[in-house]
């Protein structure tokens, strides 16, 4: 582990020279990249100069314990020689979770896609709700959330809702939500009282850049069409509303948000490129994953994640284990303590495969 700490301070290090050269400074996207290189390995070599720091300041402690001391001065010392000894040990423990190779998505904004799914109005309301318990999260974290495509019902709830989280490592926090979300509550349109279970699905997308996914302009087939509102009534007699397939993969992005059929091109190309680039990360998971197997899984979107039961004010992470009695605090968007054992669970399953 030390050898590799040594590699990483030495590269931040010659990262340094290179921020210096000038050659560097006047390519930008030379610059671009050395300085997100250094901002990633930045905290461990902080953390690693502090413990060859500590190392240093026990060995002579513990050197001082050989020597001839009084009883009062060698009880200083002992004590001086536990406490570096277990801030050492704090040390290692978090160098360990430092060299796990991180997510590249990690830093990235997401495009999140929440659909109602099993459970008719009662699911779409619920897709309601889960909208607005993200965007509370975001807004908590100080991202900004902006909606791309929206298909709402009379009810006050969404069949489909999908938006934008932008924000320094959103991904990192919102990529384990990808699944099947249940609920259990009564709904307000049941007269009778009786709980009602339904679902709905959510889809996190790390934002891909054009360098990261290459589409050719030949790729994509381009269809215009009139924008509708609620029950095909039109809103719009201008051709303004985009439909995007991406012929290799067959993949389809609609966009009639906006009332201008550019700025419809733009939402659905950044929708498109993120679920291009979505579909090989997976594939690229799902051939990893048959050889080894993570306790938390970002891939899924089938697999039901985690239950809302409102009677009893329970929130459930089925993949964890994790149940708390805090539904009231979670769907207001207090998500913290859920998605910190998310990504603890995480942690801890990468360092047990990297010990195998």
């Amino acid at each position: 582990m030390l050898d590799r700490l040594q590699a990483v301070e030495d590269r931040y290090e010659k990262l340094n020279e290179l921020l210096s050269d000038p050659e560097i400074i006047n390519d930008s996207n030379k610059l671009r990249e050395y300085s997100k290189e250094q901002a990633g390995i930045q905290d461990t070599v902080m953390a690693y100069k502090e413990y060859k720091t500590v190392r240093e300041q026990f060995q002579d402690a513990k050197a001082m314990l050989d020597e001839k001391l009084d009883a009062d001065m060698r009880e200083m010392v002992k004590e001086e020689v536990s406490e570096l000894e277990e801030r050492m040990e704090e040390l290692e423990a978090r160098l360990k979770i430092l060299l796990i190779p991180k997510d590249p998505n990690d830093d990235k904004n997401v495009i999140m896609e929440i659909r109602g799914a099993a459970g008719g109005d009662e699911a779409a309301l619920f897709a309601g709700s889960l909208y607005r318990m993200y965007s509370r999260f975001a807004e908590a974290q100080g991202w900004k959330t902006e909606v791309m495509e929206a298909n709402p019902t009379g009810l006050g709830g969404f069949k489909e809702i999908i938006f934008m989280i932008n924000g320094n490592g959103a991904y990192s926090k919102l990529k384990f939500e990808n699944g099947a979300h249940r609920v259990q509550r009564v709904p307000e349109t049941e007269s009778g009282g009786r709980i009602h279970t339904s679902t709905a699905t959510v889809a996190v997308l790390p934002e891909a850049e054009e360098v990261e996914v290459d589409i050719h302009e030949k790729d994509v087939r381009v269809d215009t069409f009139a924008s509708s509102g609620a029950g095909g009534q039109s809103v719009n007699t201008t051709m303004s509303a985009v439909r995007m397939t991406h012929l290799p993969t067959g993949i389809t992005v609609s966009m009639q948000d906006e009332k201008s059929q550019i700025k419809n091109r733009e939402k659905a190309m950044k929708i498109l490129r993120a679920r291009v680039y979505d579909k090989f990360q997976r594939e690229a998971q799902a051939e990893y994953d048959e050889n080894r197997k993570l306790a938390v899984g970002t891939g899924d979107r089938s697999e039901r994640i985690r239950t809302y039961n409102f009677p009893q004010n329970r929130v459930t992470d089925h993949r964890i284990g994790l149940t708390i009695q805090k539904l009231d605090q979670v769907i207001e968007g207090k998500l913290d303590e859920v998605i910190d054992a998310l990504i603890l669970e995480d942690q801890a399953s990468k360092l047990q495969n990297a010990d195998e």
